[in-house]
């Protein structure tokens, strides 16, 4: 708020500063310079003194009533000749003098005047001229006037600047707390603001925008659910037929053929099972939290995977503790890091965990690691980077996601770097 207010005070203040300028200018222009009528105003009783008291004396009496004003006068009154009236001058003010006009001399607080024009105040009058110094000008104090008046005028335009901007500033960081909650996944969050708030247009089309997410990824929850419920009945027809096939045939080669076939079965049993999985980690309902001892479900996560394969080396920090989550989530989450270590290593697996301000939870293995142009792909759903893609190995690309699922909804994060050991490393964050 402070920010965007300083951005906009100091471009009022800029665009009064240029009107200022332009105005000058134009006044300029159009009616000659403003600080010489200043200046002006401020010489008005000498200037009287020399139009109607000693202009109007007769021929004999101008010089007379010049030493008058003299006597009396804390203005300096002397006649030079005009050439040195001239000199003193800059050019564009020689005509003005020249014609018999007052010119004045703001920077020397003073003014020049010819006697007159044809000499009939006094024999060669007509070539002199009147100099008048020590006018009482000040123009520091009207330009400090001038700034007194510009400062009133900004700060009458930035105070209802000032609370406009305030109403739209807290407008924009209640949607914008609305946005972040609709990021995190509260897909049901809705920015409320009457109808005269100066930001409602705005809100009423993020509000639309929101409900067409919900809806679309509701469809996508339902339409993913209903074909995995549904693909489960002929599933199980399938094996139930398989076995039936099994045990009437006694062709060899016919039994190699259904045992490829149970396989093709059990891969897309297997399939349907991770994405009903997926489902179920997009809402928090799922979290089961209860305290559990982290250490023993970790090496829970160590005895349930294949023990024909590579086998991890655990480390363990003797002080790993308790947590409070769902047990199951995060086992499942540590599991799938360790079978795809299993998968791609090359026999050494590393599982290892420690207690900071949090917990981490790290597995490497050895393999070919994963392409830092490819670490933030392989989270996605049913993404494979091409050495997976083949059918010993390459699995549904489901794992990972269900793993950063699982973690995320416990407010963690997961990440992968390069091992030491040679291949990937991933990282578990878990907040106590």
């Amino acid at each position: 708020m402070n920010r965007i207010f300083f951005r906009f005070f100091v471009l009022v203040m800029l665009s009064i500063t240029v009107a200022t300028f332009f105005i000058y200018v134009a006044i300029s222009r159009l009616f000659g310079d403003p600080l010489d009528d200043i200046a002006r105003r401020q010489a008005a009783a000498q200037i009287f003194l020399l139009e109607q008291y000693i202009d109007k004396a007769p021929a004999d009496e101008w010089l007379v009533r010049l030493n008058k004003v003299r006597e009396v006068s804390d203005v300096k009154l002397d006649l030079v000749p005009l050439a040195s009236a001239r000199a003193a001058l800059p050019a564009k003010q020689h005509a003005a003098l020249d014609r018999g006009e007052l010119v004045l001399d703001t920077a020397h607080k003073a003014f020049y005047r010819r006697v007159d024009l044809h000499g009939e105040s006094y024999i060669g009058s007509a070539e002199e001229v009147i100099h008048a110094q020590e006018l009482p000008i000040d123009i520091g104090l009207a330009l400090e006037m001038e700034a007194v008046r510009y400062v009133i005028v900004a700060l009458f335009l930035l105070v209802p600047a000032a609370l406009w901007s305030r109403s739209h500033w807290l407008g924009l960081q209640a949607l914008s707390r609305v946005a972040d909650e609709v990021g995190a996944g509260q897909l049901a969050a809705r920015a409320v603001f009457k109808p005269r708030a100066s930001i409602y247009p705005l809100a009423e089309r993020f509000n639309h925008m929101a409900g067409r997410i919900e809806d679309l990824l509701d469809a996508q929850k339902n339409l993913l659910h209903s074909v995995s419920h549904e693909l489960r009945t002929p599933i199980a027809r399938l094996e139930f037929a398989l076995e039936l096939l099994r045990s009437a045939a006694g062709d060899p080669a016919l039994e190699t053929r259904i045992a490829a076939m149970e396989g093709d079965v059990a891969e897309l049993n297997g399939l349907v099972n991770e994405l009903l999985s997926m489902i179920r980690l997009d809402s928090r309902q799922a979290l089961q939290q209860a305290d559990f001892e982290l250490a023993p479900a970790l090496l829970g996560c160590v005895d349930a995977l294949d023990p024909l394969a590579a086998q991890p080396q655990v480390r363990l920090d003797g002080a790993l503790g308790s947590m409070s989550g769902d047990r199951r989530l995060l086992v499942r989450a540590v599991g799938n890091l360790l079978r795809n270590a299993q998968k791609y290593g090359n026999g050494r697996i590393a599982l290892s965990a420690r207690r900071t301000d949090g917990v981490e939870i790290v597995v490497e293995d050895d393999g070919p690691g994963i392409p830092e142009g490819e670490r933030g792909k392989v989270f996605e759903p049913f993404y494979r980077i091409d050495r997976s893609r083949d059918r010993s190995t390459g699995g549904f690309g489901l794992g990972l996601s269900i793993a950063q699922k699982a973690v995320a909804l416990h407010g963690g994060t997961i990440a992968v770097e390069q091992s030491e050991m040679g291949g990937a490393r991933f990282v578990i964050a878990l907040p106590v």
